[in-house]
């Protein structure tokens, strides 16, 4: 079996070590490698960039599928309507591109199209197909379903990173039985691969369904001071709304308004700061009828 050259930025980008599944991409443009490796090195980069909130040159590319990344990171601020527009102009463009197919759901799920971003990836046709399956079956409340895209993963590559991270997933979403063993399968891939923001989150709410709130605070903080408080991206607000959680339930209500705070300032566009603010602009609406 031939060795394969996009390994490292695979499993790299997939613990949520984006700059150094950057750097990886970067050396790897050095190699002279066939083209639809090639193909995939500049979708690893190009996703890499999005997901640690990197700016993207405009691109010209004839790949339909970059073309659709760039319509994941949507900075020309497009709506909705001409997202999804856009979106199903491509697909029906390369129809059997695998990988314009999970960019495509990618898209649809950040816009709350579940259901279409299900019917690119439900075939299961590769392991990222199957593992963006089994997340939206998550999503849905369908544990049983998700376990069938675990099983059908394991089966295809039980000691692939991706079955490693959606086992755990599964296990954590189980409840408390089982989320001992998400926690000691997230720790196993910090200590072998180094944590990320992505693997100390996943541990923290791993902890917080056992019930460990002392040790999931203790891991999102960690996250946050591996870039000194200030994390890029979505990461960061991730971070913080689950810290507000972990302060909720240890009944620290000082913290909880510090975090909420932060997370305003830091992340005013983020979907958890909207839907918060409408909340509040709602519980005022009816708290003044009563004033």
């Amino acid at each position: 079996m031939e060795p394969d050259e996009l390994y490292t930025l695979r499993t790299c980008y997939y613990l949520g070590h984006y700059q150094l599944a950057l750097d990886e991409a970067k050396n790897l443009a050095r190699r002279p490698m066939p083209p639809h490796l090639k193909s995939e090195r500049e979708e690893l980069l190009t996703r890499a960039l999005i997901a640690s909130n990197q700016p993207l040159s405009s691109t010209t590319s004839n790949s339909i599928a970059i073309q659709m990344l760039h319509l994941t990171a949507n900075k020309t601020g497009m709506s909705k309507e001409e997202l999804v527009a856009a979106a199903e102009s491509l697909l029906s463009q390369s129809p059997q591109d695998m990988n314009v197919q999970l960019y495509a759901a990618l898209l649809f799920l950040k816009l709350g199209m579940t259901k279409e971003a299900l019917k690119c990836v439900h075939l299961g046709a590769t392991m990222e197909h199957l593992a963006l399956s089994l997340q939206i079956y998550l999503k849905l409340d369908r544990l049983d379903l998700a376990n069938e895209q675990w099983s059908l993963m394991k089966q295809a590559d039980e000691d692939a990173t991706l079955t490693q991270l959606c086992g755990a997933l599964v296990m954590a979403s189980t409840g408390k039985s089982r989320a001992e063993e998400a926690i000691y399968a997230y720790q196993t891939l910090s200590e072998q691969y180094g944590p990320s923001h992505m693997l100390l989150n996943c541990m923290a709410v791993a902890h917080m369904v056992v019930g460990d709130f002392t040790q999931a605070q203790g891991k999102l903080e960690e996250a946050l001071d591996m870039s000194s408080g200030a994390v890029a991206g979505s990461e960061g607000a991730t971070t913080l709304i689950n810290l507000i959680a972990v302060y909720q339930n240890l009944g620290n209500s000082a913290k909880v308004d510090e975090t909420v705070s932060m997370l305003k300032k830091q992340y005013a566009s983020h979907p958890y700061v909207q839907s918060l603010a409408t909340v509040e602009a709602a519980f005022q609406r009816v708290s003044a009828q009563y004033a």
